[in-house]
């Protein structure tokens, strides 16, 4: 009975191992199916399924990345073609004006107010005239003449200068000289009488002109080509017979780019000279001229060249930075867009192959 068991025992134990066998067997076929599962999951890669997400989502996306990028590319080179014509056309600018200013300096015009000028050189030209007085009065104030065409004691500094003259030379110049007003304050003038005897000319004048400084004339130690360069440069006048011209002078200093010129400016008034001589005088003609300054302001005209070099080499070398700048730029601009063909290549072709 015993054995009996056993064996009944044995069997069921070998029952319960066939029933746990089957059971083990089903277990393992579905963990083999679950591990060939993983593994065929595992082998498509989470950036592969990315990218087929991509491929499935980029077509749309990816044209108007490319619509944006031409757009902005065509945006570079018009921005890097505005900014080189505005460099170009400012350094052209610059230039033209640096020349305009230096070709055509701006007048500066100043007043200096003095209390007494230096007194002028007044060369005059009587020709046959005789020189009869020369006085200095003040305040405007002219005596009434005393037995005019007659010689009077005179109170002037004169010099006489004989040259030949500077346009000429066979014409023999003769000039008398006489030292100008110098108190501009008392308004202190020089009276002047000339006469002159029959002549056959229609109208008869005496010439005058007018030099900055009489003491240039004594101190030089050539008068006579002194007088010829003052004529040369100097502007000439006239004053003519039967006549009180009265002459208001002014002087007017120029300082140009290299040197200073000095040159007066007149202001004349005519008054008719009332005749009382007898008959048998009146063949003798005579001239009367009155020298004075117009006032104690001295004109100070200077030529200013506006144009600053150093200024215009600023503004040229921030031009030239923008050009660099700009050049810079460009190159940038090309890079970038070379990259970008290079990449969008790159898709097209991993694209066609993807395909293949």
């Amino acid at each position: 009975m015993v054995r009996k068991e056993r064996s009944r025992s044995y069997a069921e134990f070998n029952d319960d191992d066939d029933e746990g066998n089957k059971q083990s067997t089903g277990f393992f076929d579905d963990a083999i199916e679950k591990l060939d599962r993983e593994e065929t999951n595992d082998s498509v890669s989470p950036e592969e399924e990315e990218e087929e997400e991509v491929r499935e989502s980029s077509p749309p996306m990816r044209f108007s990345k490319s619509c944006l990028k031409n757009l902005f590319m065509v945006v570079l080179i018009f921005i890097y073609l505005l900014l080189t014509g505005v460099a170009f056309f400012l350094a052209y600018q610059t230039i033209s004006d640096f020349l305009e200013k230096l070709n055509h300096p701006v007048m500066s015009v100043t007043y200096k107010e003095v209390d007494s000028f230096s007194p002028p050189g007044i060369a005059l030209y009587p020709g046959r005239a005789e020189l009869l007085s020369c006085k200095h009065h003040f305040h405007d104030y002219i005596p009434p003449l005393v037995e005019p065409g007659t010689h009077q004691e005179g109170e002037c500094v004169t010099q006489d200068v004989t040259y030949d003259g500077p346009f000429s030379n066979q014409t023999l110049r003769k000039a008398v000289v006489v030292r100008g007003p110098s108190d501009v304050r008392n308004k202190e003038l020089i009276f002047m009488q000339f006469s002159l005897n029959e002549t056959e000319e229609d109208f008869s004048a005496i010439t005058y002109m007018l030099f900055s400084k009489f003491s240039d004339l004594t101190e030089s130690e050539n008068k006579s080509e002194f007088m010829r360069e003052c004529e040369r440069n100097y502007s000439m006048w006239t004053f003519s017979g039967g006549f009180r011209t009265w002459v208001k002078m002014s002087l007017v200093r120029t300082s140009g780019k290299s040197h200073e010129a000095v040159e007066f400016r007149q202001e004349s008034a005519v008054v008719k000279f009332n005749d009382k001589r007898p008959d048998s005088e009146k063949n003798n003609q005579l001239f009367f001229a009155v020298f004075e300054w117009r006032d104690a302001f001295m004109q100070d005209i200077r030529l200013i060249v506006t144009a600053n070099p150093w200024n215009t080499v600023a503004i040229l070398c921030g031009v030239f930075m923008a050009l660099f700048k700009a050049a810079n730029f460009a190159k940038l601009t090309i890079q970038w867009i070379i990259k970008m063909r290079k990449r969008h290549r790159r898709n097209k072709a991993r694209e066609l192959n993807q395909i293949q």
